[in-house]
């Protein structure tokens, strides 16, 4: 009995992490052990290394490319491209937001302006829960400069007016956070350094603060891009129907812009954050948009040394289908089933369980383009990335795209592909998928 009451005694000690007086090393208080879910829609990337570059000549003679061995750590990637109905949640987001912030100006309960202890929000959080009666007049007065004048109306449609969805986000700029130049003096008391905001302008650095980016970016995608990537082309239908209807809803989105690809990862970090935070979850960590090594070797799918991320040297299966939505053969559009695009995971998926990592739509990745980049870049997950200002030359603002699209030939879906585009640049053939660092280790 007395064996047992000491082994109770030790036990009850040792399972109280927040217990100072045992004198021994237990750590801080926590809940558990920590195993990451799966994120809704995505395939986790094991870490691993590979052979990154060409494996076929180089028929653009762009020399961009060389073979290297590189490793990368685990990541989450979308099991296929962000489509235009996930887009439509970010967009809707916006344009809900923005209703609320006006109605907070005339009804205190659409937003929340204290915390639980009487403390000042500054800025005011939104109330997400106050239901919004459209029928009072009220309110129907004061969201009336939010929509379409009746002479923009089209056959007297009363729509939310897109140039409004303005979407303000942030971000911290750890690579000047991170220059020795810029870190905190402990013997000064004070920051010595200074960092290059958005408008490419220099500021002394006062406090942390500096290294936080703020951006606002219209969100809504560039459905003209149908009609203006080709002349003398009839695409007037995609202009009016891609983005809205509901038989596009499982299509890849379009008409992006790499600075709105960006945006879309932010703010699908903070819903689902701010989400994990309401229920005292941890946080996980922030979707982005991939690394140019990490989506290479995400296409891949594990064979090494292959054209395609199918594995074999040929565009067609067996039976002599295509793979892939692509530009096969000279103009013959509709021989691989799409004339466009095409709804995300009509092939076959890679070894890993991605879709469409060829064709349907090219996706920008998160690095800038630089022809030698390979050259310099680190072994360790490689990245090369740079901010570009609004005053850049044209070449600074380049940002690469993988995968090609339908409108592409057989040699831009190839795996080992480089290309670019620039970040303000939106077309109708280049679209986006997100990605997620795993949390610790993964076998």
């Amino acid at each position: 009995m007395k064996k047992f009451l000491l082994i109770l005694i030790i036990a009850i000690v040792f399972a109280s992490c927040s217990n100072y007086e045992s004198g021994e090393l237990v750590g801080v208080a926590r809940k558990g052990s920590y195993f990451e879910p799966t994120p809704y829609g995505m395939i986790l990337v094991p870490m691993g290394s590979y052979v990154m570059g060409p494996n076929d000549e180089d028929i653009s003679k762009s020399l961009n490319a060389k073979s290297k061995t590189i490793s990368v750590e685990a990541f989450w990637m979308d099991e296929t491209e962000i489509t235009n109905n996930e887009y439509r949640q970010f967009v809707y987001y916006v344009r809900d937001s923005i209703i609320r912030r006006k109605l907070g100006e005339i009804q205190e309960d659409f937003l929340i302006t204290e915390d639980d202890n009487g403390n000042p929000i500054d800025p005011p959080i939104i109330n997400w829960e106050t239901e919004i009666d459209y029928e009072n007049e009220e309110i129907r007065e004061a969201l009336k400069e939010l929509y379409l004048s009746k002479e923009e109306r089209f056959y007297g449609r009363n729509e939310f007016d897109s140039r409004l969805l303005n979407y303000e986000y942030f971000w911290i700029d750890i690579k000047q956070a991170s220059n020795p130049k810029n870190r905190y003096n402990f013997n000064t008391k004070k920051y010595e350094g200074e960092v290059t905001n958005l408008e490419g302008n220099k500021v002394p650095i006062n406090d942390r603060s500096a290294f936080i980016m703020r951006d606002v970016i219209n969100v809504y995608p560039d459905t003209l891009c149908w009609a203006a990537d080709f002349a003398y082309s009839f695409n007037e239908p995609m202009v009016t129907m891609y983005f809205w209807h509901p038989a596009y809803d499982n299509y890849p989105v379009v008409g992006v812009n790499w600075r709105q690809a960006r945006a879309f990862a932010i703010w699908r970090s903070q819903y689902l954050n701010n989400y994990l935070a309401s229920r005292g979850e941890p946080f996980v960590h922030d979707y982005r948009l991939p690394f140019e090594a990490e989506w290479e070797y995400a296409a891949r799918g594990n064979l090494a040394l292959m054209k395609y991320p199918w594995g074999g040297p040929y565009t067609r299966n067996y039976l002599g289908c295509f793979l892939a939505n692509f530009k096969p053969l000279r103009g013959n559009y509709i021989d691989d089933g799409a004339f466009y695009t095409i709804k995300v995971a009509s092939y076959e998926p890679n070894d890993y369980g991605l879709y469409d990592m060829a064709g349907n739509v090219a996706e920008w990745t998160a690095d800038s383009f630089d022809e030698s980049a390979y050259s310099f870049e680190h072994d360790m997950n490689p990245y090369n990335t740079y901010e570009a200002r609004p005053d850049d030359p044209p070449a600074l603002k380049r940002k690469v795209v993988r995968g090609g699209s339908w409108k592409d030939v057989g040699y831009f879906i190839q795996v080992g592909t480089r290309t670019y585009e620039y970040q303000d640049t939106a077309t109708s053939f280049i679209g986006f998928r997100c990605v997620r660092t795993y949390l610790g280790n993964s076998d």
